[in-house]
């Protein structure tokens, strides 16, 4: 592979891990993010990367471009679930989305963007990636950060539907919960598995929400946890299936119970679990949760799926690839 590629949140979470696997498949890989003042440049290191341009740069680098890049893969956007500046998230993830969009559709460019499974809102209308626009209207995201996502589905969805023009192949994906390697810098954010391991590691107890659900044990509240090597092989997957365009999900298709994401974290760190049980904040319970699984049959058909890792399998790879040296004691 030697094609021009432009990775949006290219130092983030799954930017950073589709950037380098993108790298090592042989691409040229243009990463584009604001690096600020911390470490998260670290997620970087070690990728041969062609070119490097902050977000505000992007469009007149891709306007300068005399062939464009064969594909978009744009990861960056405002994650944090609790942000409630809701104008930097329209910024960010909505009107950054709808111009890389635009200029795909224009230029030829495949397009592959960051949708979220936040969109499902409460759960209630069920998790099946239907991308047909009365299915998403009727979806009901709880958060800003949902709606922004849900907002670019739509768009798209109507695009299609009108004939409009949309870029030769695109997808947006709408990933669960992810974890794995180069999350260290999103804080409040990680994955409870980067919570959690430092105190399991020493064989300390570890502390998680208590249900206020009548229907799920403390612990029980389960969610579609997918490790991140995984979320990078669906991309490449799909880069290399130009044929196939539309939204879905990209999580394993198997709930598990966060007190089954602890005790794989004990059993990777070599230690006995020990969980205790909190109350659940005030603020968040009427729009919590209680359970996520993503319906993979549209991913599986379209043979974008990869042979999916475990929860136990997942984080033993992550606790040995990068959370050992990541907390090992020097």
């Amino acid at each position: 592979m030697d094609d021009l590629i432009l990775v949006t949140g290219a130092a983030g979470f799954i930017g950073s891990n589709v950037a380098r696997m993108l790298a090592e498949d042989g691409a040229r890989v243009v990463a584009c993010d604001w690096f600020e003042h911390g470490a998260k440049w670290t997620n970087l290191q070690g990728v041969l990367l062609h070119d490097v341009i902050r977000p505000e740069a992007a469009p007149a680098w891709l306007k300068a471009q005399a062939e464009p890049p064969s594909a978009i893969v744009h990861m960056g956007a405002v994650s944090a679930t609790t942000e409630t500046d809701v104008d930097l998230i329209v910024d960010r993830n909505i009107r950054a989305t709808l111009d890389l969009w635009t200029y795909a559709a224009e230029h030829g460019s495949r397009l592959i963007y960051a949708s979220s499974a936040a969109t499902y809102g409460d759960g209630s209308q069920g998790f099946v990636d239907d991308d047909s626009p009365g299915a998403l209207a009727r979806l009901k995201p709880l958060n800003a950060y949902g709606w922004s996502k849900h907002v670019v589905d739509r768009r798209v969805a109507d695009d299609v539907r009108r004939g409009r023009p949309t870029p030769a192949g695109w997808a947006g994906l709408k990933f669960f919960n992810v974890y794995g390697p180069a999350e260290a810098h999103k804080g409040a954010m990680r994955s409870v598995v980067h919570q959690i391991y430092p105190a399991a590691s020493r064989g300390e107890t570890i502390s998680l929400f208590k249900s206020h659900h009548l229907d799920y044990a403390d612990g029980g509240q389960l969610r579609d946890f997918i490790y991140v090597a995984d979320c990078c092989a669906v991309i490449r997957n799909m880069l290399r299936a130009p044929q196939l365009s539309g939204i879905y999900n990209v999580g394993t298709g198997k709930a598990r119970s966060f007190a089954d994401l602890a005790r794989a974290v004990f059993a990777a760190a070599d230690q006995p679990a020990a969980i205790a049980y909190r109350d659940m904040p005030e603020a968040l319970r009427g729009r919590y949760q209680y359970f996520t699984e993503a319906d993979t049959a549209k991913l599986q058909a379209a043979g974008l799926a990869p042979n999916f890792h475990s929860l136990e399998d997942g984080v033993a790879a992550y606790v040995r690839d990068s959370l050992s040296a990541e907390f090992a004691v020097i």
